[in-house]
Formats: C-alpha cells, structure tokens, sequence
C-alpha cells in the first residue's frame, strides 16, 4: 500500500515533492505580490522568469530520478503527471507575467485579485499534502487537502464567471475586452493546473486504496 513499506530509494521521490512545491509557494507569492502591488512590473516578471527556471530545474530532477528508477512509490506515471502539472502552476504564473507586460495592463482589476488569491491558496494546500504524501495512510490530511483545492477551483470558477459577464457589460473599449478576457482566462487555467495536480494524487490513494 502507498506509504507502508517504503524502502528509502523510494522516499526520494517524496522528498523531491517537497522541495519543489516549497519552490513553487516561492513562486506563487511573488505573482500575489505582483498582482496585488502592481508596480515595477518588469522587474517583478523578471523575478517570476528565474523563479520558473529554478522550478524546470526542478521538474528535471524528478524527471531524471523517475527515469533511473525501478522502484518508485506508486505508478511511474503518476509521478510523470504530477510533476508535468506541478511545472504547468508555475508556467502559468511566468505567462501571465508575461501577459500583463505584453498587454500593457496599467491597473489590476479586483476580480484578477481575487484569482490569485485563490491560485496562491490552492498551491498552499497542495504544498500541505505532498508535506503528507508519505504517511497517506496514517491519516487523512492529504484527502482532507485534496477536497479544499477542489473547493478552491470551484469558488474560482464563480468569480470567473462573474469577471467576464462584469467585463462585457460594462467594458466598452474592444481591446481593453480581449485583454482581460484572456488575463482571466490564463488565471482560471492556472487554478485549474492546481486542481490537476490534486486529481492525479486522489487517483493514487484510490488505486492503494
């Protein structure tokens, strides 16, 4: 069963989780703080950038473990795709980044707020299970934890929603719509990102179930 009997070749994998989610809660406070104090925006995505890069490093790593591994804690690719939608949260900050800059955003809408808010606290929450994942079957942290990111997408979903049906009705110049259209698009997505990675690991727990 996961967690029992694990030999130490296999904590490994859990220890890399570790660190990198410590990297991405890195990662996701300098986009809250980029999102909530919006100012010196070009250094502050160059910052997510190196951030991003320290993450693919990361990502690589575990990658490579995977790779030269016959014994792993659960199925081989599992691990793949948590550490493919592990990468995917922080791609999706640097992007939106990128987007702001690209765009020329020269204030934050509140609604924009509210998603990183919500992306920064579902990656807290994941950081809180894979701190968990090793001892799943003692306690039920990490199905407690899983069941709160899902809350989180949820509660993101309706704000998203109500950003857009706010931005087209009261919006009137057509390029200020496509921008933030996107802006909040690229958000949910990154919300979601943090859902896949939950998804995948209560797959696990039901396959050791």
């Amino acid at each position: 069963m996961l967690g029992k009997g694990v030999k130490k070749r296999e904590d490994v994998f859990y220890a890399m989780f570790v660190t990198f989610m410590t990297k991405i809660i890195v990662a996701g406070e300098a986009f809250a703080d980029l999102i909530h104090n919006y100012e010196n925006v070009e250094d502050k995505v160059a910052n997510l950038k190196v951030l991003e890069t320290e993450c693919d490093m990361e990502t690589h790593k575990i990658l490579k473990s995977l790779h030269g591994s016959f014994i792993t804690p659960f199925d081989r690719e599992d691990i793949y795709e948590i550490t493919r939608d592990m990468d995917e949260i922080v791609d999706s900050l640097e992007e939106i980044g990128n987007r702001l800059l690209l765009f020329d955003v020269k204030a934050m809408k509140p609604e924009a707020v509210q998603l990183a808010d919500i992306m920064l606290q579902s990656i807290r929450e994941l950081q809180v299970v894979f701190k968990h994942l090793h001892e799943i079957n003692k306690n039920s942290v990490v199905r407690e934890q899983i069941i709160e990111v899902n809350r989180l997408e949820n509660e993101g979903d309706l704000i998203f929603r109500k950003a857009m049906a706010a931005l087209f009705r009261t919006e009137k110049d057509a390029v200020e719509i496509i921008k933030w259209k996107q802006i909040f698009e690229m958000l949910e997505d990154g919300i979601d990102s943090c859902e896949n990675v939950a998804n995948i690991i209560e797959g696990v727990i039901m396959k050791y179930a």
